[in-house]
């Protein structure tokens, strides 16, 4: 039997169809079983949310994807305001065991200092690493991560990796994380996210590469109408 891909995505209710669109463009391109697990605060134990700082529901309980894999194996992280053009399996092949994390290194400013939900969207080194990761759930470092520190540690600890060393965080390319509208329109990404909003909202629904999202959606609700 052939080992799944292990796929945690972020969940956000005031934005739940996103997740489904996900999981949606994964599976049609998907040439090995995916197992999607979807990441909200509620079940996942010993955890409660206290930061009053995140845009989102999983802004700070995706650095305990190590820990809910009980400190074994691989796993992807995704935010769920994303679409997938290619076979995620070739993201899971770059799985590298020397590394702790692997991500996709921006450095860019924003083009918006606002973004869904009217959230702030600041400037801040290592901005957006953290909305893919490549986990190593069994790399010794990160056995750190326990809800008690994940619930104590400040977003810029956690989203700037601070619990590893800077040779402990492996890279993968800028197009398994594309960021629309902050990056130009590119043919080439993977996959494809919608920082500021995803098209399901309408102040996004018409914003630059939302017709991947919009075709996602589409086959999602075939069937339905």
């Amino acid at each position: 039997m052939i080992d799944p891909v292990i796929m945690v995505v972020g969940f956000d209710q005031r934005e739940a169809i996103a997740y489904h669109v996900f999981c949606q463009s994964v599976l049609e391109r998907a040439s090995q079983p995916v197992h999607f697990v979807p990441l909200t605060a509620n079940s996942i134990p010993g955890y409660r949310e206290t930061h009053k700082d995140g845009s989102n529901a999983f802004t700070y309980s995706r650095f305990l994807v190590p820990y809910l894999s009980n400190y074994t194996g691989w796993a992807i992280f995704v935010d769920g305001d994303m679409v997938c053009r290619d076979d995620i399996v070739n993201l899971w092949k770059l799985r590298d065991a020397t590394k702790a994390v692997q991500v996709a290194k921006h450095s860019y400013v924003t083009k918006s200092n606002q973004k869904y939900f009217g959230n702030k969207n600041e400037n801040y080194p290592m901005k957006n690493w953290s909305s893919v990761i490549l986990w190593n759930c069994g790399h010794p470092s990160n056995r750190q991560l326990t809800p008690e520190v994940v619930g104590s540690r400040t977003g810029s600890f956690l989203h700037r990796f601070q619990w590893l060393s800077d040779d402990e965080i492996g890279e993968i390319s800028r197009l398994w994380n594309w960021l629309a509208i902050e990056y130009e329109p590119s043919a080439d990404a993977k996959l494809v996210h919608y920082t500021l909003g995803t098209p399901c909202f309408k102040e996004y629904k018409k914003s630059d590469m939302a017709e991947d999202w919009h075709m996602a959606l589409a086959k999602a609700k075939q069937g339905l109408e």
